[in-house]
């Protein structure tokens, strides 16, 4: 028969392949090779001793090995048969050799997510090799403290725990549309209507396009954030800029919104109550600082505390509702305006084609589009992250941004014209209600937004510092409530929305935006790719137009500080 029998190499089985073909020849005319059991192996032995310690006569240089009994043969053959198929979780444990202690999750930031979970310990083995155990089917990651054993089957099932495509498109949307939106009308003044809108549609576009880009860099780079990836392509002056950058952004958005915050909610109380101010104790809900205070300390710092940005989707999805209304109230009040509210109906001012402004306009739009620094974090709260999905999820995100955008910016331009304000609000009478509520839901959106944006500051000292520790509760905590309250007090002792939106719009934004990804993108293309090839030449005019865009707009940002415009107005 077509078969031969070979003894067990109990010793080093283990370290080979599957299918390897150990000492055997592969030109052999075998149709299968089957283990010996111990005791038969033992007998051979036994019976070759008796026969002079040979199994096969020889016959010259000819080796003639005698087949195996015919008894022997068909009680294997029918061990084989009556052996079940099916794994006994009663059999004997067996050890795996790895050299990966950790699986490998599917997801980009799944590495991350592990890392910092506390109810995942990372795991160190007394002899320095980790090793895997097969226990009732299930494989665990072996380890000296038998608590302390991980279950694959339980980090497999972490990957199904984030959000849905919609929770991602609520949350993509809701860090579009912040608080750049109310000075969208202004851009257009500054601009021109015609050049107003085309930068509209345009840097919608390009925003699309780049947010997509920072994650096709961080697949290309094998990177699990923004940081790492410029790192990756540009060393350690990569990762100190984009830090910089993506820290100053968020925090700065913070401020920002604890501005805002202050400039709406206590106006709408007031209006309210007309008569709270006189209350005893009660009128300290009329008092700006007490009410930024009062915000932050008891629904923004709770919502901070989440460590997965997937676990805000309601409280984005109530954000980007309450944005939708400020939308809708300006429209409909926009008609009842009364005439000496309005601004300059001429024709050439009010359908001008360009304005010498420009620059600021596409600081402020800016300002109004970016969420690159939220991309990979709303990719890794995605429950199945593929790029399919979230090229979907940010065309949905950006298209619905783009629609509220136009609708709020034409219509109130087109009203104000050149009478329209940094905070088109503002050009509404104090006492109007429907213009309070949509005070209040802006008010509110801030709140609930400035959450996502401490995560970003987090998420960039943790990645930049402490990449290779565990996480720690103490200094989440610690990290959690010393970004969020340094942002209240910018807050508190200022009232000037417009150069915190100037500075943080015109330089981080569009260095975030549009120079570091397609920088990165560049750096990680074949290096034989021409620059003014189909591949490069996108990415090299969107990094160039992001440099100009940003030394324009810290020029004038400086220019306007350092001249008479750039006194600061503090807060009473």
């Amino acid at each position: 028969m077509l078969g031969r029998s070979k003894t067990r190499n109990t010793g080093s089985e283990a370290q080979e392949p599957l299918l390897g073909r150990g000492d055997e020849d592969e030109h052999a005319d075998v149709v299968f090779a089957i283990d010996d059991d111990e005791e038969e192996s033992t007998a051979f032995r036994d019976r070759d001793r008796d026969m002079g310690g040979s199994r096969s006569p020889q016959v010259g240089a000819t080796s003639f090995i005698a087949p195996t009994l015919r008894s022997t043969t068909q009680s294997r053959e029918a061990e084989f048969e009556l052996d079940s198929d099916e794994l006994n979780p009663n059999d004997e444990v067996t050890s795996i050799p790895a050299s990966q202690r950790m699986p490998l999750l599917v997801g980009l930031a799944d590495a991350v997510e592990v890392r910092r979970n506390p109810d995942l310990p990372l795991h160190t083995f007394s002899n320095g090799q980790p090793g895997q155990t097969m226990v009732n089917g299930r494989i665990v990651f072996d380890n000296d403290d038998p608590a302390e054993r991980v279950d694959i089957a339980e980090l497999a099932a972490r990957q199904h725990k984030g959000g849905n495509m919609l929770d991602s498109m609520f949350n993509m949307a809701n860090s579009i549309l912040g608080a750049g939106i109310i000075g969208l009308p202004y851009a257009v003044s500054q601009a021109g209507f015609v050049t107003g809108i085309l930068l509209l549609v345009i840097l919608a576009g390009v925003t699309d396009w780049t947010i997509r880009l920072i994650v096709r860099n961080a697949k290309l780079s094998g990177r699990t954030s923004y940081i790492d990836i410029m790192g990756h392509c540009y060393g350690s002056s990569g990762r100190a800029a984009v830090s910089f950058f993506q820290f100053a952004f968020a925090f700065g958005g913070m401020c920002a919104f604890g501005i805002i915050i202050g400039d709406t909610i206590p106006h709408v109380i007031r209006s309210i109550f007309p008569t709270l101010s006189t209350v005893p104790v009660l009128s300290i809900l009329t008092n700006r600082n007490f009410v930024v205070i009062l915000c932050t300390a008891c629904i923004s710092y709770p919502l901070s505390l989440y460590r997965s940005i997937a676990s805000l989707a309601k409280a984005s999805t109530f954000a980007l509702i309450g944005m939708l209304t400020i939308v809708g109230t300006v429209l409909f009040e926009e008609g009842r305006v009364s005439a000496d509210l309005k601004g300059s109906q001429a024709p050439s001012i009010k359908y001008s084609f360009i304005q010498p402004q420009i620059f600021q306009a596409i600081g402020v739009i800016s300002f109004a589009f970016v969420c690159h620094h939220n991309s990979l974090l709303i990719y890794g709260s995605m429950r199945t992250p593929t790029m399919d999905r979230f090229d979907q999820v940010t065309h949905v995100a950006a298209g619905l941004s783009l629609v509220a955008c136009l609708t709020m910016a034409i219509p109130a331009f087109l009203v104000f014209t050149d009478r329209t304000q940094g905070n088109v609000l503002n050009n509404f009478p104090q006492d109007d209600a429907v213009i309070n509520i949509a005070r209040f839901c802006f008010g509110a959106n801030m709140v609930t937004t400035t959450p996502m944006e401490l995560m970003v500051c987090r998420e960039v000292i943790e990645e930049y510092f402490f990449a290779h520790e565990a996480f720690d509760q103490t200094r989440h905590v610690l990290f959690t409530t010393s970004i969020l309250f340094a942002s209240m007090a910018v807050a508190l002792v200022t009232c000037d929305l417009g150069v915190m939106l100037e500075i943080t719009g015109g330089a981080s934004a569009t260095a975030l935006a549009f120079v570091f990804p397609a920088l990165c993108y560049i750096k990680l293309l074949p290096a034989r790719e021409p620059w003014n090839g189909r591949a490069k030449l996108p990415a090299v005019l969107c990094a160039g137009f992001g440099i100009l865009v940003l030394v324009l707009s810290v020029g004038l940002a400086l220019q306007k500080a350092w001249g008479p415009e750039g006194a600061t107005r503090l807060c009473a």
